[in-house]
C-alpha cells in the first residue's frame, strides 16, 4: 500500500530529525524511533529497525534539504489526529535519554509550525514532557524548581 508506505517513511524520517536536531542520534533515541514505529504501523521489530536505519540515513544524507519536503509531505497525509501523535512521539524520543534540549525543543516547534499546529497544541505535547527539558532544569540537572530564598 503506497499510501501506508509514505506515513510510515515521512514518519520515521521526522522522528530522525528531531533525534539528529543536535547533531548525534543516540542509542536511546534509535531505540525509541524503533518502538515507536513498531507501535505506530504494526510493523514487525525487525522491519521497524530497517525503516528506522533508512530514515536516519536520510536525515543524515540529505537533512536540511529534505526536512521541510518530508514534513510538507507528511502534513499534506495525516490527519489532526495523527499530526498530534507525531508530536508527542517527537518529544518522546528526544526525552529518550532523559533531557530534552533546547536544539530539539527548538525543531519540534519548527515541525509542529509545518505541520500548522496550533502553539497551543505544541505547548501540551511539551507539557506532557516538561520534567525532560533541559531549559527547565537546575544547574545541578534535578527537574525540581529552586526554594525559595536560593
Amino acid at each position: 500500500d503506497t499510501d501506508r508506505t509514505s506515513y510510515i517513511a515521512t514518519f520515521a524520517y521526522i522522528l530522525g530529525r528531531v533525534a539528529m536536531a543536535d547533531l548525534e542520534i543516540s542509542e536511546e533515541e534509535t531505540r525509541a524511533m524503533e518502538q515507536i514505529v513498531v507501535d505506530r504501523s504494526g510493523l514487525p521489530p525487525e522491519q521497524a529497525v530497517i525503516v528506522v536505519q533508512i530514515a536516519t540515513n536520510q536525515a543524515l544524507l540529505f537533512g536540511g534539504t529534505e526536512d521541510f519536503l518530508v514534513t510538507r509531505e507528511f502534513n499534506e497525509i495525516a490527519d489532526r489526529a495523527q499530526k498530534l501523535q507525531l508530536l508527542d512521539c517527537l518529544y518522546t524520543v528526544s526525552a529518550s535519554d532523559e533531557s530534552i534540549s533546547t536544539v530539539e525543543d527548538n525543531e519540534i516547534g519548527k515541525i509542529a509550525n509545518e505541520l500548522r499546529l496550533s502553539r497551543e497544541a505544541l505547548i501540551r505535547a511539551r507539557e506532557a514532557h516538561a520534567e525532560y527539558l533541559s531549559v527547565l532544569r537546575r544547574p545541578d540537572g534535578s527537574a525540581d524548581p529552586p526554594e525559595s530564598g536560593d
